[in-house]
């Protein structure tokens, strides 16, 4: 098994909403903002080459929408889902399975491209992996999230009759990992939970979107039930200590990486690395 690293560019939001009670005075040190009170966040995907599967893990903001929904968000860097892909040596026919951890633009967006009028998948020959609990909750969303869930993103998956679901009480369809379902950030989101040489390597996706996330107070304002966010994080964290896995960040501009350790004042950082350093 190889694991590559795929980065498809930055992107800002608003640093208020992104550590929620967190006070200003606190989180600017964590990520400084513009003066616009944004933050840099990467979109960094994560591929999985095992056997004859190639297995993409998100696929960021992609680059279907329109130009005004994009100024929103100031997507910025040098690199691309596609580039990235190519640095790898692959291209998108060669990808077999694209796991999706929620269906948030952020992270689904880069799954569906435009051919001139028409919408289609960018990996034609994948398998589309979500879960029925949240493909409900994106297709018929809350008022809360609406914004996220993008029907030009979903839908074409089902068109397509190449999207499949995993099941919380069966076996993960994936033999290269485990599913770890979290419910505070948005309903049954995935995590993937991946046996590498001689650690677990976890894509934290939305429950730690970065290294200035994991005190546990520290939720971002899109979470639908922080709360729950909080216990999961706390339950979570408490194992990541105790077994010393990777936590492999989806949104932190800086850091791919980073084990994690009990300390006084909870579980903090031990020490960040890069992806191709394990």
């Amino acid at each position: 098994m190889k694991l590559h690293t795929i980065e498809t560019g930055f992107f800002k939001l608003d640093g208020g909403a992104m550590f929620g009670v967190v006070p200003k005075s606190i989180w600017q040190k964590l990520n400084p903002p513009d003066a616009n009170n944004l933050c840099s966040w990467a979109m960094r995907c994560l591929l999985i080459e095992d056997g004859n599967r190639l297995i993409l893990i998100d696929n960021g903001i992609g680059e279907k929408q329109d130009a005004k929904f994009l100024s929103y968000y100031y997507l910025h860097g040098d690199d691309t889902l596609i580039k990235s892909l190519g640095k790898a040596g692959f291209s998108p026919a060669d990808v077999t399975d694209m796991f999706l951890t929620h269906l948030h633009f952020d992270h689904c967006g880069g799954g569906v491209r435009r051919d001139q009028d028409n919408l289609v998948l960018t990996f034609p020959n994948a398998t589309y992996w979500s879960n029925p609990d949240h493909w409900k909750w994106a297709t018929q969303p809350n008022a809360r999230e609406k914004a996220s869930f993008l029907k030009e993103n979903i839908l074409p998956m089902q068109d397509s009759g190449q999207l499949r679901m995993a099941y919380e009480d069966q076996d993960s369809p994936l033999p290269s990992m485990d599913i770890l379902f979290v419910s505070g950030h948005t309903d049954r989101m995935m995590l993937p939970m991946i046996k590498y040489k001689d650690t677990t390597v976890c894509y934290m996706a939305d429950l730690i979107p970065s290294i200035g996330h994991i005190p546990v107070p520290y939720v971002m304002g899109y979470d639908t039930r922080p709360l729950m966010t909080m216990e999961e994080k706390e339950k979570f964290l408490q194992l990541a200590a105790d077994n010393k896995y990777v936590l492999y960040f989806e949104h932190d501009p800086v850091h791919e990486c980073c084990t994690v350790k009990h300390t006084e004042k909870g579980v903090r950082v031990d020490r960040t690395f890069k992806l191709s350093e394990l």
